[in-house]
């Protein structure tokens, strides 16, 4: 039986876990402890982040790397990227030297500007750097655990390890394509949260469908630019991780930064939402690190520059937008 593990107990990585099990793929959760890992067992379900979905019977849940990861020929990393790092270096020395190994992660280190598979080729033992892979597209977890329907993509530059990845991820309902474009799809992923930030600050204000549609396409744009200048097929941003993420993170409530710029267009400050939030909102901290990467690669971001102006230098929202506004105009 084809054995995977999952690094993470996020509503990502939960939900990744159990919709493989229900297929019935043997399964191992990673909690960070025993007591989480003793935790989730006992309830049969992870209460925190995906309530009311049970554990399938090939789903188990362990705080041992050598017990998850040993003999696994998947392992997914699904945790926020402030702390994939650590994480990583936490598990690897259990992980199968033959693995490949799958970033569920949309975002950037804040420090570095690195992609999430950056940071796992710099962690991970050398015989594990040639299968990496990043997972991406529009996929609200919390749908996909309720088995609604939704695609993905899974990039890598070696497709022996995308396959491979693709056939232990999909699921009927859960339809996977391989692409190996592997800068685009994770420059997709990271950067759509910034665009979903501004789209729930649209729908907060009350501006409408054709604000928001504007918004969008013209936040498709800035990401397109950086991805290219990074190395990224423009196609890319055609497809799943490019727009179909864009439209869903933008257009859902179940979206986290949509949440969050919705909030901060009722007055509230980045604490007090955060602060409030069980999960992690990538958005904000992708912000900063894409406002420093496109400084270095020289790249127009008005979009993202006028979103780090409100997080981070007190800029107050009318004055943000009417600054985008007002911007000379241009052809597109």
């Amino acid at each position: 039986m084809a054995k995977v593990g999952v690094v993470g107990t996020t509503s990502w990585g939960t939900t990744l876990a159990v919709i493989m099990a229900r297929r019935g793929l043997d399964v191992h959760l990673w909690a960070r402890t025993p007591d989480e890992a003793a935790e989730l067992s006992h309830a049969g379900e992870n209460t925190r982040f995906v309530p009311g979905v049970e554990f399938p019977p090939g789903l188990r849940v362990t705080a041992s790397p050598g017990e998850a990861f040993g003999d696994a020929d998947v392992v997914i990393v699904a945790v926020p990227s402030r702390s994939l790092r650590d994480n990583v270096r936490a598990v690897r020395d259990g992980l199968n030297g033959s693995a490949v190994v799958v970033s569920a992660t949309k975002g950037l280190e804040l420090e570095s500007g690195k992609r999430m598979s950056q940071i796992l080729s710099e962690e991970l033992p050398p015989s594990l750097r040639p299968s990496i892979c990043a997972l991406s597209g529009p996929n609200l977890a919390r749908e996909i655990a309720r088995e609604k329907p939704s695609s993905t993509v899974v990039a890598s530059p070696n497709m022996d390890a995308a396959r491979t990845a693709q056939s232990h991820i999909s699921t009927p309902l859960f339809r996977v394509y391989t692409n190996d474009d592997i800068v685009g799809v994770e420059f997709g992923g990271a950067l759509k949260n910034i665009i979903a930030l501004g789209a729930g600050i649209c729908d907060g204000l009350g501006y409408g469908d054709n604000a928001k549609a504007a918004f969008m396409t013209r936040g498709l744009a800035e990401i397109s630019r950086l991805g290219v200048a990074a190395g990224a097929n423009p196609l890319t941003f055609a497809g799943l991780a490019g727009i179909g993420d864009l439209v869903a993170t933008c257009s859902s409530r179940l979206s986290r930064n949509h949440s969050v710029g919705e909030q901060l267009a009722e007055g509230k400050s980045l604490e007090e939402i955060r602060a409030s939030m069980d999960n992690v909102a990538e958005g904000v901290d992708t912000t900063a690190a894409v406002v420093s990467l496109a400084g270095s690669l020289d790249v127009e971001m008005p979009i993202a520059q006028a979103t780090y102006g409100v997080l981070f230098n007190g800029v107050p929202l009318r004055q943000a937008i009417s600054e985008l506004l007002g911007r000379a105009p241009g052809s597109e």
